[in-house]
């Protein structure tokens, strides 16, 4: 397309910044009044410009979850043909409690940010509080919550919309959506590729490929944040569950160590890079521990019953059942190492004390679809009941791991078991590693496309845009144009003991090409979350609109 028939870019470019810090104005931490409202008030925003003036039918609120009732907005922006190209973005955001002070400025990007230059200087910093201040002084980022992670991305979608709409003749068919919750289920998005396949047959829609809008960060010079990611890594929260055999503390040897065990499994597990996936020449993040502690409540000189861990552990290529064996085999590992060393050292105390005889454990590590099926083998229908309620009492809470907790607890109580064992699950929902790859030739292509515009735009701007594999932040990506398969949920959904946190996908789900296009910053989630402002609010917009033209193109 000649460029003076495209509609103006310097108009695209204030647009967004100026849309950015408006909707950083609007609270909407997860589970809040503020992020049941923020669909209202986009639909208010965007059913005022020129396009959706005149077409409102194009402009929906689809309730997702909740009491209010979480919204997804969706704008169609109609064209030529049945092609369609969707932008997605959340709208939620994380707490703002660790802003401290300046809680009241956290979502006033401009006022936040001579705040945060304020509050840098007066003080003595750490490395990261240097970094922030030099950025910030800068004048090219800007501070808020929510500004980086992610409502930029939706100011540039939004920014992209409006300039394709702006075309006499549109080449094809953009929707935007903006879905709630990301930072808890992604259940806006699940919400929302449930209803696609209805909204596509609605409005005479296919749907060909999508871009995620969410952001990224990058501590150097921007090189590695301004790219098109053609994958995102899987979220798995494998947990242990230790029973020991609690003992007087002054009679160790009588009973077993459940914290000996955990301490075993901790040291398999924390940071061993020997975990790591590979793929496509990236390799994921090493696992880590989210929570450890052991399960007793009030004090008493007696060795704990139980011991909790829960891990994170970011893959990009193994599957659920890999995870789980692997798991599984460590854990049982580092059990038998634990009793191991706790026969070792019984025996040397009972040699030196001259009295008394070292016992030897025998110990055994069990699914949680193992441990559940003792349950009601053990308690009968009525245990299957009393599980049951109690998940369900407990789905509507906000700490996924202290409720797997709970249920496993009781779950082993039911068995009528006991330790040395290990119970080993998934603790929250989990979230698929997705990737251009499971596209075939339509993922080839859609890369190639994207590639191209974002090689256009970078040559436009003077600057670069790379392809990057793997988006390393969990996100709303896992669940956009992708159908999981059958056999991975029914393991899933049997290993996962709050039925809450499983993804019970329904059938006739769409499948589509998806790439990553969004903001980068620093330190999203933190008190100095901060938006650079040259690429997001000038280039951005741009990759975006080019990218949905390069999607339509006759030739793609």
């Amino acid at each position: 397309m000649p460029s003076a028939d495209r509609p103006s870019l310097r108009n695209s470019v204030s647009r967004t910044g100026e849309l950015s810090i408006e909707m950083t104005r609007w609270p909407s931490v997860t589970e809040s009044d503020g992020e049941a409202a923020f669909s209202s008030r986009l639909m208010e925003l965007l059913g005022g410009t020129p396009y959706f003036r005149k077409n409102p039918e194009n402009l929906l609120a689809l309730d997702s979850h909740g009491t209010p009732a979480r919204q997804n907005v969706l704008a169609l922006v109609r064209g030529r043909g049945r092609r369609c190209l969707v932008l997605a973005g959340h709208f939620d955001t994380v707490s703002i409690a660790n802003y401290s002070s300046l809680a009241s400025l956290a979502c006033e990007p401009e006022a936040l940010t001579k705040a945060l230059i304020e509050e840098l200087t007066a003080k003595s910093r750490n490395p990261a509080e240097d970094k922030a201040l030099a950025d910030l002084m800068t004048g090219d980022f800007l501070a808020g919550r929510g500004l980086l992670d992610m409502k930029s991305g939706l100011a540039a979608g939004i920014a992209a919309l409006e300039r394709f709409a702006e075309l006499d003749e549109p080449p094809g068919n953009l929707l935007f959506v903006a879905t709630p919750d990301e930072e808890n289920r992604s259940r806006g998005m699940r919400s929302l590729r449930d209803v696609l396949p209805a909204i596509a047959e609605k409005f005479d829609l296919d749907v060909v490929g999508g871009i995620n809008l969410d952001a990224s960060g990058d501590d150097g010079d921007g090189e590695e944040g301004r790219a098109v990611y053609l994958g995102s890594v899987g979220k798995f929260s494998p947990f242990a569950f230790v029973a020991g055999r609690p003992t007087h503390a002054g009679y160790a040897f009588d009973g077993v160590s459940a914290h000996l065990i955990g301490a075993e499994i901790m040291r398999a597990m924390e940071m061993n890079s020997a975990l790591c996936d590979e793929a496509h020449g990236e390799i994921s993040p090493a696992p880590v521990c989210l929570e450890a502690k052991d399960v007793r409540h009030g004090y008493e000189v007696t060795t704990p019953a139980h011991v909790w861990l829960s891990f994170n552990w970011l893959t990009h290529r193994r599957t659920p059942e890999d995870v789980l064996a692997e798991f599984s085999a460590l854990a049982a590992t580092a059990l038998q190492t634990a009793l191991d060393t706790q026969a070792q050292n019984a025996k040397a105390f009972f040699e030196r004390q001259g009295s008394g005889r070292a016992e030897i454990h025998q110990g055994q590590v069990l699914t949680y679809a193992e441990i559940y099926q003792r349950a009601v083998s053990h308690g009968g229908q009525a245990a299957a009941e009393r599980l049951n309620a109690l998940d369900q009492s407990l789905s509507g809470g906000e700490d996924p791991l202290s409720i797997t907790r709970q249920i496993v607890a009781a779950t082993l109580a039911e068995a009528g078991l006991e330790g040395p064992l290990v119970i080993v699950g998934f603790s929250t929902l989990h979230y698929p590693r997705v990737h251009l790859d499971s596209a075939g030739d339509k993922g080839r292509i859609f890369e190639r496309n994207m590639m191209a515009a974002a090689e256009t735009c970078a040559k436009r701007h003077g600057t670069s845009i790379k392809a990057k594999q793997f988006f390393a932040g969990i996100s709303d990506m896992s669940f956009f144009g992708h159908r999981p398969a059958a056999g991975q949920t029914q393991l899933l959904s049997d290993n996962t003991p709050c039925s809450a946190f499983v993804d019970q996908a329904p059938d006739g789900l769409l499948s589509y090409p998806v790439v990553n296009i969004g903001p980068w910053g620093r330190d999203y989630h933190q008190k100095w979350e901060r938006v650079h402002m040259p690429y997001t609010f000038e280039v951005l917009p741009d990759v975006i609109y080019e990218a949905a033209l390069a999607c339509f193109a006759e030739d793609g």
